[in-house]
């Protein structure tokens, strides 16, 4: 399994879905960032300070053995990604918005991702892996994370008839394949599974109503219109399960590292959906 599916398979499933990423994403949407700094401000401000430390509490709360944890940091460190948007759009949220954070967390997880599951290590010292993402290691992230992105932006900028054809055909095979690497990495880890998915379910579940109702509260708060703060809570609260997996398989070569994302995938996405019903159902009784 290692030297097929962890060293092939699950690197061109993340390349299929973060190139599909780049087909939405252009050089405007960088530039919409500093015309509209608040919301992004506040939505980053989430995604790498208050997340992480969430996530860091909840990892102590639930005493998870640490390689669990650091896989639960690692998950906490991985930004959004096209499912994000696609709830958005779902939702009513500023989907332009989503873009442009889609875009520069995408840049700033290549730094910050490295850092959180370092210290995680340094911390929590799993048995086997002390060293952590090392400078080879983080240009491995990289090239994983933003190769496919750039890749993507190129087509969207020479062929943009192309890109607009592919753009639903890519967002069904990505979320097909976030489906797959989920079955695949639970599949891989099944007798561990077994073990942790009582601690894991109930880590993953909180982790993934805090981020939801931190990305929405938190805009709120300090005065961003809901269309907005809908895009954040989608943004923060949809992390990328697969970059966490690839990341803890591929890379660290730790599938069991990789559990704690691969159950989050599976919860995510109907407690997304039933955070934007009720969200969306708010607005509308206050309309």
């Amino acid at each position: 399994m290692e030297s097929g599916l962890t060293l092939v398979a699950l690197p061109f499933a993340l390349a299929v879905i973060m190139f599909g990423l780049g087909l939405d994403l252009t050089t405007g949407d960088f530039v919409r960032i500093a015309r509209r700094p608040k919301p992004v401000a506040i939505a980053l401000g989430c995604q790498l300070i208050l997340l992480p430390l969430a996530c860091f509490g909840l990892v102590m709360l639930f005493a998870l053995p640490p390689v669990l944890a650091v896989g639960m940091m690692l998950l906490a460190a991985s930004p959004g990604g096209t499912v994000a948007n696609l709830y958005s759009h779902l939702f009513r949220g500023d989907v332009a918005l989503n873009i442009s954070l889609t875009a520069i967390n995408s840049i700033i997880a290549v730094v910050t991702l490295p850092l959180v599951v370092n210290l995680s290590i340094a911390w929590f010292r799993p048995g086997g892996l002390q060293l952590g993402l090392q400078f080879g290691k983080t240009v491995e992230v990289f090239l994983l994370v933003l190769g496919p992105v750039a890749a993507g932006m190129v087509v969207r900028a020479f062929k943009p008839g192309f890109a607009r054809a592919m753009d639903k055909p890519v967002r069904i095979a990505s979320v097909l394949i976030l489906a797959g690497v989920i079955v695949g990495a639970a599949i891989a880890n099944y007798d561990i599974l077994l073990r942790v998915l009582g601690p894991l379910a109930g880590v993953t579940l909180s982790f993934c109503l805090i981020s939801l109702g931190i990305g929405y509260a938190m805009p709120r708060l300090l005065g961003i219109d809901r269309p907005q703060a809908i895009a954040s809570a989608f943004e923060v609260g949809i992390h990328n399960a697969t970059l966490a997996i690839v990341v803890a398989q591929s890379v660290l070569m730790r599938p069991d590292m990789a559990l704690p994302a691969a159950v989050y995938g599976a919860l995510m996405l109907p407690l997304a959906a039933a955070f934007g019903l009720v969200v969306s159902q708010r607005n509308a009784a206050r309309s």
